[in-house]
């Protein structure tokens, strides 16, 4: 079937196809700081749940300017364990949503966090909180999303299924509307 003849249905029916944005790279992996071996090498089989820890930061534009949302994913419960809501891509959000994800989980043994190997993550201040928390940083392979693609995949769907239907005129609106919609 033509892309013209599917439109012409969808417009039959009064629906419209969800157009996939372009991608943009944000990801700083060019620092001095160091990175960890990659460690998750795409197995993606964790047994249970505090396993594998996937962290990463997708965001969205509202009219005020970017939103970024740094988020803890589960591997075994593909949910959201932690995240925070940043007016900027710096290690200060991603630090608070490990640290909720650490407080609202406990984990009872190490887990293995993996990451991009964006500044955010290579901070300083995020590698003694892994120490602290007694996790061991994996991270991905510089231009190769999947080597976290869980955590990647879960918010494309966020993103598609809800975050590109809606305009956000303030970040607020933008907060408010993520928040209740993945709770």
């Amino acid at each position: 079937m033509s892309e013209k003849t599917v439109a012409r249905i969808l417009k039959q029916l009064g629906m419209k196809s969800r157009i996939v944005k372009k991608y943009k790279a944000t990801t700083n992996s060019k620092h001095q700081m160091p990175v960890h071996e990659k460690y998750l090498n795409q197995q993606f089989s964790a047994q249970t749940s505090g396993e594998v820890w996937m962290m990463d930061i997708p965001y969205s534009s509202t009219d005020e300017g970017w939103r970024y949302l740094p988020s803890v994913m589960d591997h075994v419960y593909p949910t959201d364990c932690g995240f925070q809501m940043g007016s900027r891509m710096t290690k200060e959000p991603v630090l608070s949503a490990l640290e909720r994800a650490y407080q609202a989980h406990r984990p009872a043994s190490e887990v293995l966090h993996h990451s991009d190997r964006g500044s955010q993550y290579a901070a300083q201040e995020h590698q003694k909180k892994l120490v602290e928390y007694g996790m061991k940083g994996s991270m991905s392979r510089k231009r190769n999303c999947y080597d976290n693609v869980c955590i990647e995949s879960f918010h494309s769907i966020l993103k598609k299924e809800l975050v590109y239907l809606e305009h956000f005129k303030t970040r607020e609106e933008y907060i408010s509307f993520t928040w209740s919609s993945t709770a």
